[in-house]
């Protein structure tokens, strides 16, 4: 039995990215995979049609048919209501879900047991550093996030000695120092900044030093399992922000990239601290879709607030869609590697940590503990 790898077009507005590109099509059609292209997939992120033919895929002009031969979808935004309906039982979708913003999605494919992967899911382990999609697009948001703020400066980044005298570098501090974070301070020296940086997680120091930005400390340590940050108790917090007031105040810019998975992102920019800012002054906010970690942000829209710019950017990767589509495609080929495959299909081996980890629903369960927690919690 030949597997079907379906690629539709991403559906929600403004997505420019595709979950596959020609380069990974031809690595699955040469490994025996039939893989059909919805006309036009990848024309956001310059892959034409004929691109895709010449890969070995075979292009549908309608969604239907392709969903209705579907063994595998690939996709990169969570599915639409219409499309989650379209998914043949059976039938395995890999996918970005942000399951806690989309219960209701969850159940729906829960209900038509459909086998769902979340690519955010998926275990930071040496042996799954090359499916991390959270890596991946998190490159092209701290690189894009700073090149916004630059934009947005009145200022210059680099010291330019003219002959209308020196112009100072620019001050730039960077909160949250995860691969968003580090990627927006190696951006800010290239462009000749001044640059400082703060993680409540102390094992950063090193990456952020090696990146030649001044790591900002106060007497906590806050990482938890996989890399991630905890959420900070109250007093912790209260010493983290008399720090952040003053690195804050003294900045030109701002960019914030601080985001705890599952959960709000936390407040780490006060109105207060805010006024306290110098004209001119520039927040970019990375965290704007999960809440934002300003409390001045509006998420896609820009705010002035006494003088001081605020911009809450909302999917960043899509905005350098060619490679931001090309690392996903690789992810989500490496992923597609993980599972077995047999006479029969799709197969999973559940003592494998990269699938048991990533997986949401499967035959009608939801296998993902975290999800199903969240979906009982809303139902009560």
């Amino acid at each position: 039995m030949t597997i079907t790898v379906a690629v539709p077009k991403e559906s929600r507005e403004g997505e420019l990215r595709v979950a596959l590109v020609p380069e990974t099509v031809a690595r699955l059609t040469r490994q025996g995979f039939e893989v059909l292209v919805e006309a036009g997939a990848g024309i956001g992120a310059c892959y034409t049609d004929e691109a895709y033919v010449e890969a070995g895929a075979s292009l549908l002009k309608d969604r239907r048919p392709l969903y209705d031969q579907a063994d595998l979808v690939c996709k990169v935004q969570p599915p639409s209501p219409d499309e989650a309906a379209m998914c043949k039982p059976g039938s395995v979708l890999v996918t970005v879900l942000q399951s806690h913003r989309h219960p209701e999605l969850v159940a729906r494919l829960r209900d038509h047991k459909v086998t769902v992967f979340a690519m955010e899911l998926i275990p930071r382990i040496t042996r799954a550093q090359a499916m991390d999609v959270l890596s991946s697009q998190a490159t092209v948001a701290g690189y894009k996030g700073m090149l916004i703020a630059a934009e947005l400066c009145p200022r210059f980044f680099p010291m330019l000695t003219t002959a209308a005298g020196t112009v100072r570098p620019a001050r730039v501090l960077i909160l949250g120092a995860g691969v968003a974070g580090l990627q927006a301070i190696a951006t800010a020296r290239r462009l000749g900044a001044m640059v400082e940086a703060y993680d409540v997680r102390h094992a950063t120091r090193e990456q952020v030093e090696s990146l030649g930005a001044k790591f900002l400390q106060v007497e906590l340590d806050a990482e938890s399992e996989g890399g991630y940050a905890r959420e900070l108790t109250d007093e912790e917090k209260q010493r983290e922000q008399a720090m952040l007031w003053r690195s804050v105040g003294e900045a030109d810019v701002v960019v914030t990239t601080a985001q705890i998975p599952g959960r709000d992102a936390p407040r780490l920019i006060s109105t207060a601290m805010v006024e306290d800012m110098k004209a001119g002054a520039v927040i970019v906010d990375l965290a704007a879709e999960s809440g934002g970690n300003c409390e001045l942000t509006a998420p896609g829209r820009h705010v002035d607030h006494q003088g001081v710019r605020i911009y809450g950017p909302l999917n960043l990767p899509s905005s350098l869609a060619v490679h931001a589509s090309d690392m996903y495609s690789r992810n989500v080929y490496n992923f597609i590697g993980v599972m077995g495959k047999e006479e029969g299909g799709l197969v999973f081996d559940w003592d494998d940590e990269i699938l048991a980890g990533s997986v949401v629903t499967h035959e009608g369960e939801i296998r993902n503990p975290g999800v199903r927690e969240l979906l009982e919690r809303g139902q009560s």
